[in-house]
């Protein structure tokens, strides 16, 4: 969602206009009663970098094929960056999507 303010001020023939854009972020759950690793990188063999307190909400950002692991809600090679640098398996995060829905992570 997103959305636009846009104000008009006249100033003799001058004419001055502010443009605002604000968009909404989205946090998707994880896995209920779970401690989710967040890794380094779209894969298990990436270095941990924090952990998910149990009831985590988290934005997805974008996706990126990775190590494939089995989780609560499937099997699957998709991780989903929820910072710079942060990603976690698809698998944990409650999105109601099987593929991919947000656009793919550039390197």
């Amino acid at each position: 969602m997103s959305v636009e303010d846009i104000e008009e001020v006249e100033s003799g023939t001058e004419e001055a206009v502010t443009t605002t854009a604000v968009s909404a972020t989205r946090y998707y759950s994880v896995a209920p009663g779970v401690r989710l690793n967040v890794r380094s990188g779209p894969g298990t063999g990436y270095t941990i970098v924090r952990v998910l307190a149990e009831g985590a909400k988290v934005p997805i950002f974008c996706q990126a094929p990775g190590t494939r692991v089995t989780g609560p809600y499937g099997t699957s090679s998709i991780w989903d960056n929820i910072d710079n640098g942060e990603f976690v398996s698809d698998t944990y995060v409650y999105t109601g999507h099987d593929d991919y829905f947000r656009p793919r992570c550039s390197f």
